[in-house]
């Protein structure tokens, strides 16, 4: 087996979920050639591993050059198999693989934005050259199932998984000292740049309904929280001393790990959140609202609890139960971290690609 992964692998600690799946994978005998950015650290480890990196990956969506350099790598290395992570490889693979007698891979991690009427669509996850789909969720694959005159078969479910002792380095940080809190302070976290998906309003008011008395304080780790509707609510309640605006941190991990709870209000458009499997990682319950895909980490309550998405008081009296209950909280975040174990590890994400290649192989 010959394969061609193409993906941007500059970030070191977002794609460490994939690029592990193609250092584990290459010592199972697939012969890989990884297309990516060459100064990236994990282009030197793939190399270290004995994996062919290529110093590049498409910038534009239809560049001829760069479509071409991809045919060209198919054909003088034999490749049976292209996996296109990227948006821009994605689409730059579809056009390299036009008639050369190569399978075609793309990845989805997340729902929405794709639709069977949208012309647009059929240029990339909804193109017929398109051999298979791996999705990071159920619930990625069930909206393509939903899209008319698609194969229900193409689209597979294997998330990216993770191996928990990646966190083991990630020790806590004092944030209580650094803010000011006390030290029986009850600390929720959640960690995301704020966008309209993550609802981060209806955060803001499960906060402003937490009884007074409970010494329960929300920090928010990520750019562009600070808004005005957010602060506005937060006004309304009197309880701005509630909330701690942390912008982007570089130790966030370390601030997860000296948090009680991970919170999570996400609306639409997510599949499997890396921010939640990571605080689950550092044995960390989660409270999570049930849009498709994340509702899949979480065991309503042994490893958290799921509330119904735009439910404030739901997901306030999630936070209180946690609170008025430290004990079955620990337990809740042991067993949290078992799950990813269990049920996201990584070397079980390796075996469901491996087959899944070996069964588009044989077709």
């Amino acid at each position: 087996m010959n394969l061609l992964v193409i993906s941007n692998y500059r970030d070191y600690h977002t794609t460490r979920p994939e690029a592990d799946i193609f250092k584990k994978m290459s010592k199972l005998g697939v012969n890989i050639t990884i297309m990516t950015y060459g100064e990236s650290k994990h282009a030197k480890e793939f190399k270290d591993l004995g994996i062919k990196v290529i110093d590049f990956h498409p910038e534009k969506k239809f560049d001829k050059k760069e479509i071409l350099k991809i045919k060209n790598t198919i054909i003088e290395d034999k490749i049976n198999i292209v996996h296109a992570f990227s948006s821009k490889g994605s689409y730059a693979a579809i056009k390299a693989a036009k008639g050369l007698n190569v399978k075609l891979i793309l990845y989805r991690g997340f729902t929405g934005n794709l639709e069977w009427w949208n012309p647009s669509s059929y240029l990339k996850h909804l193109n017929k050259r398109v051999d298979a789909i791996m999705c990071n969720s159920k619930g990625v694959k069930e909206y393509f199932d939903k899209q008319l005159f698609f194969k229900k078969d193409k689209a597979v479910t294997i998330n990216k998984g993770h191996d928990t002792s990646w966190y083991a380095e990630y020790k806590p940080v004092d944030i209580k000292k650094e803010l000011g809190l006390s030290n029986d302070a009850f600390l929720l976290i959640n960690v995301a740049n704020n966008r309209k998906m993550k609802g981060i309003p209806y955060l803001m008011k499960s906060v402003a309904l937490l009884p007074k008395n409970k010494n329960i304080h929300l920090l928010l780790a990520g750019k562009g929280m600070k808004t005005r509707e957010n602060l506005e609510i937060l006004k309304q309640a009197d309880c701005e001393d509630r909330v701690h605006f942390l912008g982007f941190r570089k130790d966030v991990l370390n601030v997860v790990a000296a948090c009680d709870v991970f919170v999570l209000s996400s609306l639409f458009g997510e599949s499997i959140t890396k921010s939640v499997i990571e605080a689950m990682s550092l044995q960390k319950p989660a409270i999570i609202t049930d849009i498709p895909g994340n509702v899949e980490l979480i065991e309503d309550g042994k490893s958290g609890f799921v509330t119904p998405s735009k439910k404030p008081k739901a997901m306030a009296q999630a936070i209180v139960n946690m609170y008025n209950n430290p004990e079955k909280t620990k337990q809740m975040g042991v067993a949290a971290k078992s799950r990813i174990q269990n049920q996201l590890s990584s070397k079980q994400t390796v075996i469901q690609l491996k087959a899944l290649y070996e069964k588009i192989l044989a077709e």
